[in-house]
């Protein structure tokens, strides 16, 4: 996975990253709003993070109800 490795080195929790996506989305928003948006490199790079935030933040949430799932009724097998 392309982001496998940078999510191991994380270390947050999906509340984290997704409060970190809300700020990346207002911080769109407000582009937007402003003219900033007409600035195509700062958007892509805005864009890219938006869309690597999404990544993470899908497999944090994933990732912590698997281990909350283990612990309350055993690893899955099978």
């Amino acid at each position: 996975m392309l982001f496998r490795k940078e999510i191991e080195e994380l270390d947050l929790t999906a509340a984290e990253v997704r409060n970190h996506l809300v700020k990346l989305q207002a911080e769109r928003a407000l582009a937007v709003e402003t003219g900033v948006a007409e600035v195509a490199p700062y958007m892509d790079d805005l864009d890219e993070e938006i869309a690597a935030c999404q990544v993470i933040y899908t497999w944090s949430a994933v990732t912590e109800i698997a281990t909350l799932r283990a612990e309350l009724s055993g690893p899955q097998v099978g």
